[in-house]
């Protein structure tokens, strides 16, 4: 392992050692193995999967088992390289794309390697991630960010690749009309993607005043609460995850459109299957991204989509349970272990 002089021994870790429960660890810093490197980390977002595994520990088919690092959100400094990684890297400023799938089965070999089945990605039982002051990943997966990007912004690449892996999945364009439900942090920024890409009309729904209003400062022409009347979109994302939300929100396609599943909420919903059927909407879920960081490291640097407005908290590693039980004023809170 070629690393810089002051790569220490040890190092500090938020462990969720149960639901609710966390504890602040000391871990020897972790060892670079062939084709990967060693990242100080600088920021990582907080998501709504680390809240869930917090409170239930649990997301679905994934079940906290033993004691877990979460965090799957980060930015950092490659301060080490293993075998075959070239040591001018030392030094590089990158952002994480947070899961590494296995390369050999039929999704890796088709591109689609999100759904690959051995995917090893960060703090997903039992994966520890990047609640810690380092990490290691496969060189490929540590993108570089250019020097203007935020150590905030490169830590949200990763929920802005949910939001261009959503509209992708919309088929999102030129002219499209679209509502998204939700005005979140990904629901921001699936706004923020639809608009880069040309939509026309792009239509939020949320109860909260103050996200409402920043959902109108990134772009959304207009802003209506949950249950308003909206109709003819061409496609609608739920990035709230309430099945109301869901339900409200299907009548609004026109036929032919699409409506994708982004937010985390009930395991089991009941649709109405004659209405999708009847105007042929076609209904998907999303489940990651995949090949998106290239266009995602493109969009901060450009400034067409803005990350630091999204970011309206920073912790350390020793107030973890804050981020992790966040308020209402709050959007995007920022581990800086």
């Amino acid at each position: 392992m070629t690393t810089i002089a002051e790569v220490p021994e040890s190092m500090r870790c938020s462990v969720l050692r149960a639901a609710g429960e966390l504890e602040v660890q000391e871990r020897p810093v972790p060892r670079p193995g062939p084709r990967e490197v060693l990242v100080r980390v600088a920021a990582v977002g907080t998501c709504g999967s680390d809240v869930h595994y917090f409170r239930h520990g649990r997301i679905g088919d994934f079940v906290l088992r033993e004691p877990m690092v979460l965090g799957h959100e980060p930015s950092g400094l490659i301060v080490g390289v293993g075998e075959g990684v070239d040591a001018g890297r030392i030094g590089e400023r990158v952002s994480l794309e947070p899961g590494v799938p296995c390369r050999r089965c039929r999704y890796c070999h088709t591109g689609a390697y999100n759904l690959c089945p051995d995917m090893v990605f960060f703090a997903t039982p039992p994966v520890d991630g990047a609640f810690a002051e380092y990490v290691t990943i496969a060189d490929d997966f540590a993108h570089p960010v250019p020097e203007h990007v935020s150590d905030d912004a490169a830590a949200l690449l990763e929920p802005l690749s949910v939001a261009l892996w959503a509209n992708h999945r919309a088929g999102t364009g030129v002219g499209s009309r679209v509502l998204v439900a939700g005005a979140g942090p990904i629901g921001l920024l699936v706004a923020q993607v639809a608009a880069v890409q040309g939509a026309a009309e792009i239509v939020v729904s949320d109860p909260d005043p103050a996200r409402a209003a920043l959902a109108r400062d990134l772009g959304a022409t207009d802003v209506v609460a949950p249950g308003a009347d909206v109709s003819g979109v061409d496609a609608f994302v739920d990035c709230s995850g309430v099945p109301a939300a869901v339900l409200g929100g299907l009548p609004a396609v026109r036929p032919g459109g699409a409506a994708v599943l982004v937010g985390m909420g009930a395991d089991e919903m009941t649709l109405p299957v004659s209405m999708l059927q009847s105007r042929e909407i076609t209904l998907t879920g999303t489940f990651r991204y995949a090949n998106t960081w290239p266009t995602a490291v493109r969009l901060a640097a450009t400034g067409a989509v803005d990350l630091d407005r999204l970011v309206t908290g920073h912790v350390d590693l020793d107030h973890v349970g804050d981020a992790l039980s966040p308020d209402a004023s709050q959007v995007k809170v920022v581990v800086r272990p």
